[in-house]
């Protein structure tokens, strides 16, 4: 069963599913979509008592409900220097070391860096040998992304690609899939050297947003396009630890890369399976 529900993600259109729920989940349909909003935090046991604004009836979207605001100081962020935040609720998958320019994804998987990112040679230069993590956000996750650390954009890159399931079923059994998966992928400059921080989409995942661009992915195209930024200056973006990134509507991952030599290591307790929560340590920098 297991190996079929896999194989039918090769053949269905997974782009015009995306597309087709992204459009529900942006209309106003009043009684339909609080009905629809009412099922879902049934279905995935959600906590509203978490959420600013914890009524149904309040959300004019699906898309408003699902990136909810948590309440002011749910998550509050661990502020010593030498700390690396959790950037996201969720689950971890990964996290370890990028070795010979490669990701671990899963037993028998791996995928390239260079793959991932689709930059340039020197994009790929700043994570060689450094670190990294894979984060998944289940439905039930508040699903806003942070930063793990304080840094500049430098760039933005959009990678076109499929939109293969991202659970731990697919991600077991799909070799290269978040380097084969439409991406949004985000890169700083850090007082202790770079990080980048990567949206992956995902089927029905009907948008990826970041707080300085908007709504970056749909539209989709078939190629890779990139932003850079100043690093100084009255343009510069500069955010802090804990500070909103980006979002998406519906479901996905992030991946979270290091320079060599940045992190002494991740906590004892952020292994594979691990809970994750936005603000509590994840990693102590070198």
């Amino acid at each position: 069963m297991d190996k079929l529900k896999v194989n039918l993600q090769y053949i269905m259109p997974k782009h015009a599913l995306s597309r087709l729920v992204g459009s529900f989940a942006a209309s106003e349909s009043g009684a339909l979509t609080t009905a629809f909003i009412k099922w879902f935090i049934k279905r995935y046991n959600i906590n509203m008592e978490e959420a600013q604004e914890p009524s149904p009836e309040a959300y004019r979207t699906f898309n408003e409900f699902f990136t909810r605001p948590l309440k002011p100081g749910l998550r509050p962020i661990a502020e010593d220097k030498d700390i690396v935040i959790q950037p996201v609720d969720g689950c971890v998958s990964q996290a370890g070391a990028i070795e010979n320019g490669r990701l671990f994804q899963a037993k028998g998987h791996d995928y390239s860096l260079q793959a991932l990112l689709a930059g340039t040679h020197e994009d790929e230069a700043k994570f060689m040998d450094g670190d990294f993590t894979t984060v998944y956000l289940s439905p039930t996750d508040y699903h806003r992304v942070h930063m793990p650390m304080a840094g500049t954009l430098r760039k933005m890159i959009y990678v076109p690609g499929d939109l293969f399931s991202v659970n731990p079923l697919t991600t077991a059994n799909v070799p290269g899939l978040f380097a084969r998966n439409e991406r949004v992928v985000t890169i700083f400059d850090t007082e202790q050297g770079p990080m980048a921080m990567v949206l992956v989409g995902a089927t029905i995942v009907a948008s990826i947003g970041t707080v300085w661009a908007g709504t970056v992915t749909p539209p989709t195209g078939p190629q890779v396009h990139s932003w850079e930024y100043p690093a100084e200056g009255d343009n510069a973006i500069h955010l802090e630890k804990g500070a909103e990134l980006g979002h998406f509507k519906l479901g996905s991952t992030i991946i979270a890369l290091f320079g060599k030599d940045m992190l002494e290591k991740f906590d004892d307790d952020f292994t594979p399976g691990a809970t994750t929560r936005l603000g509590k340590p994840m990693a102590k920098l070198d």
